[in-house]
């Protein structure tokens, strides 16, 4: 984010303050915006939409991915750690639904007219995108809230249907391409001047449109094949849209989060600066998670083609070391011997639930790394993501150091992180690799075993291109870091290699290598549960997954996800009953699959009820 673009979101912070009482929880009925409707001018509201945007579907988007199996914490009985059980609890529901409905929601409609008026039409489009993108992550994570009703004046909306909702979106989206097609009129603000999702590249808007519109259509596979205007899988409209989207990396729309100190801060809820990534916030900071045998297996030996990936170094995290004959065997090193990367959590086990083996908090005793668990002298062998940052920690790297000393302490004790959850990580809107692999299925479905194929190759290479060029900023910023492997960038050699080697070819391809690379490709997106689901989790399409183990000797987890089904839904944050409990039971009549009676949705099973899209209903 470039100064410019931070003193338009520190402009619109305080102009948007107003619109909000507290830093506090705020009821998501109340309506702040009716009080001081006018404050800001449409182009200062943009960056703050868009960040609160970010923030919510990032946010869901972690939680998502402890639900895929991914990454786990370390601890099996926080909320956190529940979630890699399949024990679903509302966790991230506050912050998804008051991001949405506080942060970017309120700004939403006084954007649309006073940008209408000014004849700014890539502000209305841009502004029409960002309502899709938001009520497109609450179907997806809660199916039935307020879409028609939201932002009114109407302190206790009613709940739209989820088909109503997706409706709702597919409309939104095709709006936002009308008006982003459109010259602006003379005068009005261009794009360029306060967004930071794009930097105004208007086509980049578009593209994104017609992507997430392919994604929207693309969910609808249990409906059975047609028009999508009968709410059908409508391949020739996935296609169509496709061929409109991102076509190259260049096309991507991709957040690029600093690691500065900033004045800026979140006043919704953490207080928190709002220049580094939302998931450095919720892990990167943190040392209690760790990658899982499931994520190192499909990145170290995808379809048993014996090539490692060479994303692999990059999402497993690494840690200073020095090897020596009492080394643990099995563990890869770098070249020189000093670094050390993990393995992974096996979830097919009790793994987290015996405490000699349970991966606790690393500690660096000085001259090793161990656990806390007084039955291992030894380093251990799991490595938490946990990384530096100079501008949140005023540390010296983004490398971690575990002595404690904030970054400033024993480089012996450093660790890497992961590629996503760093203070200057990227958040990906919508990617060039995204559309490969949505293409790639779609013609697979169709019986296009070259078509697909190549599409399947074309977003595998797009993706680790996409990560390579994130690895040269960093290397470039920071020359130091090239030593250690989790930064190094990534050597066309390395590319060809696994592209001619390690992913397979048009004779044995088939939807499970394309489900499990676009699985890779989309780490830390709502997209990787929505594919789990509209699949059902089958472990035949997901290659090295399996229901995670700790689930089937977990009664409370087994109430909450009864046997034979999954986690399709979340339930609503604990204040949606205590402000609109009427709708809510009103709703819940409408819901297929839920009690039909008041109180259905603080039912335990409530999460393992489909959202309408996951579903063969009309």
């Amino acid at each position: 984010m470039n100064m410019k673009l931070l003193k338009t979101l520190i402009i619109s912070a305080a102009a948007t303050m107003s619109l909000t009482s507290c830093s506090d929880w705020l009821d998501v009925n109340d309506d702040p915006n009716t009080p001081t409707e006018g404050a800001a001018p449409y182009y200062y509201r943009l960056a703050y939409m868009e960040f609160y945007t970010n923030h919510a579907y990032m946010m869901a988007a972690m939680a998502a991915n402890l639900t895929t199996g991914d990454w786990a914490n370390n601890a099996p009985t926080g909320n956190q750690g529940k979630l890699s059980k399949w024990h679903v609890v509302n966790w991230r529901s506050n912050n998804v639904l008051q991001w949405t409905y506080n942060g970017a929601g309120p700004n939403i409609n006084p954007t649309i007219e006073s940008a209408t008026e000014a004849g700014a039409w890539h502000y209305v489009g841009a502004t029409y995108l960002i309502k899709a993108y938001n009520f497109m992550l609450l179907n997806d994570v809660f199916g039935e809230v307020p879409y028609s009703d939201a932002f009114t004046e109407n302190g206790n909306p009613r709940y739209d249907t989820a088909k109503q909702v997706y409706q709702g979106v597919l409309d939104d989206l095709d709006r936002a391409i009308e008006f982003l097609s459109r010259q602006q009129e003379v005068g009005a603000y261009p794009l360029s001047a306060n967004d930071y999702w794009a930097l105004g590249n208007v086509n980049t808007w578009i593209k994104t449109a017609y992507l997430l519109k392919a994604r929207m259509l693309n969910k609808l596979i249990k409906k059975g094949e047609g028009s999508y205007t009968d709410y059908k899988w409508d391949a020739n409209e996935i296609l169509a849209c496709l061929d409109k989207a991102q076509i190259s990396n260049a096309d991507n729309m991709i957040i690029n989060h600093t690691d500065e100190k900033g004045s800026t801060t979140d006043n919704l809820n953490w207080n928190e600066q709002v220049l580094y990534s939302p998931l450095y916030s919720v892990m990167g900071m943190n040392n209690n998670y760790f990658i899982t045998q499931f994520a190192v297996d499909n990145l170290t030996d995808f379809g048993g083609y014996g090539v490692e990936d060479p994303r692999a170094d990059k999402i497993i995290p690494w840690a200073r070391s020095q090897k020596t004959l009492a080394s643990p065997e099995g563990l890869k090193w770098s070249e020189d011997g000093l670094w050390r990367r993990s393995v992974g959590l096996d979830m097919n086990t009790n793994f987290r639930l015996t405490g000699a083996n349970r991966p606790n908090q690393t500690k660096w005793d000085g001259g090793r790394f161990s656990t806390n668990a007084p039955d291992l002298a030894a380093d251990t062998i799991y490595v938490h993501e946990k990384s530096g940052s100079k501008g949140y920690l005023g540390a010296t790297s983004l490398l971690w150091f575990t002595d404690g000393q904030k970054g400033k302490g024993d480089d012996r004790s450093a660790t890497s992180g992961t590629f996503h959850t760093r203070a200057s990580s990227q958040s990906y809107i919508a990617t060039y690799a995204e559309a490969c692999f949505i293409r790639a299925e779609v013609l697979m479905r169709r019986g296009d075993r070259t078509g697909a194929f190549n599409a399947y190759r074309d977003g595998i290479k797009a993706h680790i291109e996409m990560m390579d060029a994130k690895l040269r900023t960093w290397v470039a910023e920071d020359p130091s870091l090239a030593s250690c492997p989790s930064f190094k960038p990534i050597e066309a050699a390395e590319i060809d290699n696994f592209i001619n080697n390690g992913i397979g070819s048009e004779a044995d391809i088939n939807l499970a290598k394309i489900m499990t690379q676009k699985h890779i490709a989309m780490m830390f997106s709502i997209e990787q549960w929505n594919d789990m689901r509209r699949y059902d989790f089958d472990p035949q399409i997901f290659l090295n997954y399996h229901v995670p183990f700790e689930y089937f000797t977990d009664a409370n987890a087994q109430q909450v996800i009864p046997m034979g089904k999954q986690p399709r839904r979340w339930p609503y944050n604990d204040k949606e009953p205590m402000y609109n409990l009427d709708n809510l039971n009103a709703i819940g009549r409408e819901v297929e699959g839920s009690t039909k009676s008041d109180g259905w949705y603080a039912e335990l099973d409530m999460p393992s009820i489909p959202i309408w899209w996951d579903s063969d209903q009309p």
